[in-house]
């Protein structure tokens, strides 16, 4: 497949720029399939729209504050985007500028957090970084002196930080939201169990290989980055017995699907999702719309074929807000 099938004209003015409040207030195109026009609703709705025995699954990964603003001894600017902690103690990151920093410069911030920057860890400019935090914690440090690592294409300023983290965010692993979770509330959790619903977690790290965009002419050629998953054996052994899996979020589904081809609970995947694939678990998705020639809008089209783009269309002409702080659709995976 050519990169080129999955572009569509996305102009800058629909580009969310700011969360909108209530949380399940975003509108919810909910596709019916079969040819026939998708309902408008809101994430308010979600409760009437699930089933009996149905599960939910949600990513219950926490954003880092993983912006990093710094300056070199000679005082240039540097920015340090934190990406995945290893288990070593070092750090892969994004160096801007990195040709400007040398392998051992060392970044400072305040006498709690210094930056040192090393060699390059493979390709597309990732570096090694150790944090030294005067041993304090450095989740700690990192909350003091990180900002919210917001999308390139959100420019206004984010007035509460914990809108960008799920209400049921839990551990610090990610560097991006896992978006379509953003717009779930207690409410509508609560709402959709007593639906007869159950609500089952799972964990991705988000990284490199969700934000990435496809820089290959081939859509085969993309190379997806290695993220961290896990996924409680209570979650899988209630999608197996479930008649229907509804996936919170592309995040969710790569956790899901990774843990079906694996056989393991948790691991790293690099699992990149495009037609032809296999469905082994998830049976309907919740998601936001994505970012033109992304591998997110890649597994869309494997989900539910080629009308992804009449959704789209309609989505546009209908006023829906997209990207990260954008709406939702609500897509029922075409058979293979």
């Amino acid at each position: 497949m050519d990169a080129a099938d999955f572009d569509y004209g996305l102009p800058a003015e629909r580009i969310a720029q700011v969360p909108l409040e209530p949380r399940d207030s975003a509108r919810l195109l909910v596709d019916r399939g079969k040819g026939e026009a998708p309902d408008d609703r809101t994430v308010a709705d979600l409760p009437e729209l699930v089933r009996p025995g149905d599960v939910l699954v949600v990513n219950t990964t926490r954003v880092l504050p993983a912006r990093l603003h710094l300056r070199k001894p000679t005082g240039g600017a540097v920015e340090v985007f934190l990406l995945e902690r290893h288990p070593d103690g070092r750090w892969h990151a994004l160096v801007r500028p990195g040709r400007k920093v040398a392998p051992g410069s060392r970044l400072e911030v305040g006498p709690d957090l210094v930056v040192e920057v090393g060699e390059r860890a493979g390709d597309e400019g990732v570096r090694w970084v150790v944090l030294h935090t005067g041993g304090s914690d450095e989740l700690d440090a990192l909350a003091r002196h990180g900002g919210v690592p917001l999308p390139p294409y959100i420019t206004a300023p984010l007035a509460d930080p914990e809108r960008y983290q799920t209400v049921f965010a839990d551990r610090p692993e990610s560097v991006a939201a896992p978006t379509a979770g953003l717009h779930l509330t207690p409410r509508v959790l609560d709402a959709c169990r007593a639906a007869g619903a159950t609500v089952a977690t799972v964990e991705l790290a988000v990284g490199l290989g969700t934000f990435r965009p496809m820089t290959a002419d081939r859509v085969e050629d993309h190379h997806m980055h290695e993220e961290r998953y896990r996924v409680p054996p209570a979650t899988l052994e209630a999608c197996r017995a479930a008649p229907r899996v509804i996936a919170v979020g592309t995040t969710a589904v790569r956790a899901l699907e990774s843990a079906a081809r694996r056989g393991e609970p948790e691991g790293r995947t690099d699992l990149f999702i495009r037609r032809p694939f296999d469905w082994q678990v998830v049976d309907v998705l919740l998601t936001n719309f994505h970012l033109p020639r992304s591998s997110l809008l890649v597994l869309v089209d494997a989900f539910v074929g080629p009308r992804w783009r009449t959704l789209y269309t309609e989505a546009l002409i209908a006023g829906y807000r997209f990207l990260s702080f954008g709406d939702a659709m609500l897509l029922t995976r075409t058979p293979s």
